[in-house]
């Protein structure tokens, strides 16, 4: 590992060791791990957005946007803002450069998906870190309408393959399993 990527990752873990839930270094460090599991030769601009995908996330909490559809959305634009510019201070504190540094702003906002094979492999990572770690959590408090609509909607941002991989890796009753089939 670069003592670049080295100093990034160390800052990026540093910054989330402040969360009082304790919870947003957790978070990092499974997204390295799926990471280095499923692309194993990530760029390290990857390896640093996949690691700061939620740096200092509670800063901004989502009570601070109105509920619903809008204001949830802007709130994870403005997450996604956020995240891209800290990060990219953090990368620019490690020694990367400003087309580095430009780049996992992109990865971060999720410019591009299913256009951009970084940006996609990022959303896959997300995408295989929730259903691995956080989903049954999530669908225990939530009526199966609702978790369908959530599997469904996270099975429309993943590329193909991971698609596909989420049906082999994972054990999801019908018709769940059906939101990773034929898209």
């Amino acid at each position: 590992m670069a003592d670049r990527l080295f100093r990034a990752l160390a800052l990026i873990d540093a910054a989330n060791a402040a969360d009082p839930k304790g919870e947003a270094m957790v978070y990092g460090q499974r997204m390295s791990a799926e990471l280095a599991r499923l692309f194993p030769a990530a760029s390290e601009v990857l390896q640093v957005a996949a690691r700061g995908q939620h740096v200092e996330r509670w800063l901004l909490p989502r009570s601070d946007y109105p509920e619903g559809k809008e204001g949830y959305h802007a709130w994870r634009r403005e997450q996604g803002r956020r995240h891209a510019d800290r990060v990219a201070g953090i990368m620019a504190e490690a020694g990367f450069g400003a087309e580095e540094c430009e780049r996992v702003g992109v990865l971060l906002r999720k410019e591009g998906i299913k256009r951009d094979p970084e940006v996609q492999d990022l959303e896959d990572v997300i995408c295989f870190v929730f259903l691995t770690w956080y989903f049954s959590p999530f669908a225990a408090e939530r009526e199966a309408e609702q978790t369908l609509d959530i599997v469904q909607k996270t099975a429309r941002k993943m590329s193909a393959a991971g698609r596909a991989r989420v049906l082999a890796e994972f054990d999801l009753p019908e018709p769940l399993a059906g939101a990773f089939r034929g898209r």
